[in-house]
């Protein structure tokens, strides 16, 4: 990543303080006992928020996140094991507030086990790494045990405790008879086939928060300079591989940012492809980077307070010939809410309207799509943030990168004014080149 890249919008931001707002439950009502899916109908308003209320979500149990979806209203189904829950629903607006509405309802047995799978479509052509959400139901009276995804008869390619699924899987090119599956705590089980063809094939590293070549760096504005080890110009950062808790996989990595002085970042770097590889890809002969030209970031994180961040940073990078493609996604938190994405030439960010609103306490789920084009321009495709797709389609020229060569992923977290100490966990990190 070149050193101007972290040049922020934080330093103009201004943080807002939490906004009051209020959420409207109209179903379920609460203490209401249920026979069947649940369908939650629900609306949020703010009034000291001047940008409005951007996503709501229903949560089945502290930090378990079932349901999310831009906006101020909220209307969907959710198909849940007899048991009784102590479900949330929530807003978050724009300005970094949050409010919570609480419903105790009780769901009874009724209807006949089964596996619902909302992604990806039955008979549909996708990209790699492919998302799987899915959710079971089922009449044994001590719910549904785990779920999997085999990829083919007898192949298990993922298996999760719990009635709900939401992973991805790298697929090389083909067509492929998958089937998802559920296993309840009687012995029973349910399953539903998805029949998909992966389209374009490419190369995957999977679990890089996991691999060896992260370097990480301190950077204070407004130069930016990388300064290491920490802690350096006023900035403490630190990475910690193989977390048990939080964590998906149980190999999860902490990357952590504090200091004594405002508007400190912390770079977390790996050189996966061309000069200092990680992955054993050095390319001596520089006769593979110049020909990738497609580029998947697929990871899941998670902080307890967002609200400490002035943003965080998702980049793709590739360098050869003496120029930089930099594809720099910035999540600006502080005040704004919003994707930015980078500009080479003009080492600026760019605003994109997209939201981003992360969820405190629960595992985020980011895809984010790139190319390069045959005629060597930058194009920003699309972003996807807790199943949620935003498409961004603009197009950007390369910057200047002399003596630089390969191919390399960033993750950057970046201080608020008081640079308050916080934590943020990478989980299933995989990138895909082609």
């Amino acid at each position: 990543m070149l050193r101007s890249l972290s040049l922020l919008v934080c330093l103009s931001a201004v943080c807002v303080p939490p906004a009051f707002a209020g959420v409207t439950v109209s179903q379920p009502a609460n203490g209401a006992t249920i026979t069947g899916p649940v369908k939650y109908v629900a609306s949020a308003t703010t009034t000291t928020c001047s940008k409005g209320v951007g996503s709501m979500g229903v949560y089945t149990a502290p930090g378990v996140l079932a349901y999310v979806v831009s906006g101020d209203s909220l209307n969907t189904t959710l198909d849940l094991s007899p048991a009784s829950y102590d479900t949330v629903v929530e807003e978050w607006d724009n300005c970094g507030g949050a409010s919570t509405t609480p419903i105790t309802i009780t769901v009874k047995a009724g209807g006949s086990s089964g596996v619902s799978v909302t992604s990806p479509a039955n008979d549909s052509t996708v990209g790699s790494p492919v998302n799987y959400v899915a959710t079971a139901t089922t009449t044994c009276s001590k719910g549904v045990s785990s779920m999997g995804i085999y990829t083919a008869p007898g192949v298990l390619a993922y298996v999760v405790n719990g009635a709900s699924l939401n992973h991805s899987l790298s697929l090389s090119a083909g067509t492929y008879n998958t089937t998802v599956e559920e296993w309840d705590g009687c012995g029973g089980a349910a399953t539903t086939p998805v029949t998909i063809t992966v389209s374009g094939g490419g190369n995957s590293f999977s679990e890089l928060q996991h691999s060896g070549g992260w370097a990480d760096y301190g950077q204070r504005a407004p130069t930016y300079v990388d300064c290491s080890p920490s802690p350096c110009d006023n900035i403490t950062f630190s990475y910690t591989q193989n977390v048990k808790s939080p964590s998906m996989s149980g190999e999860a990595t902490q990357m952590y940012l504090a200091g004594s002085e405002g508007y400190g970042d912390a770079l977390f770097n790996n050189h996966l492809i061309g000069d200092d590889s990680s992955q054993g890809m050095p390319d001596t002969n520089h006769t593979l980077v110049p020909t990738l030209h497609d580029f998947t970031y697929d990871v899941y994180f998670y902080s307890s307070n967002f609200g400490l961040s002035q943003g965080v940073e998702f980049d793709i990078n590739q360098f050869f010939n003496n120029q930089g493609y930099i594809w720099g996604h910035q999540c600006t938190l502080a005040g704004a809410n919003e994707w930015d994405i980078w500009d080479n030439v003009n080492a600026q960010w760019v605003p994109t309207g997209i939201a981003c609103n992360p969820i405190n306490n629960s595992w985020n789920h980011l895809t984010i799509q790139v190319e390069r084009t045959s005629d060597n321009q930058l194009l920003y495709q699309s972003i996807t943030l807790n199943g949620k797709t935003s498409t961004v389609n603009q197009y950007y020229n390369p910057g200047s990168a002399p003596g630089w060569y390969g191919i390399t992923i960033n993750y950057q977290e970046d201080g608020d004014s008081s640079q308050s100490p916080y934590s943020a966990y990478l989980d299933e990190l995989t990138f895909t080149y082609d």
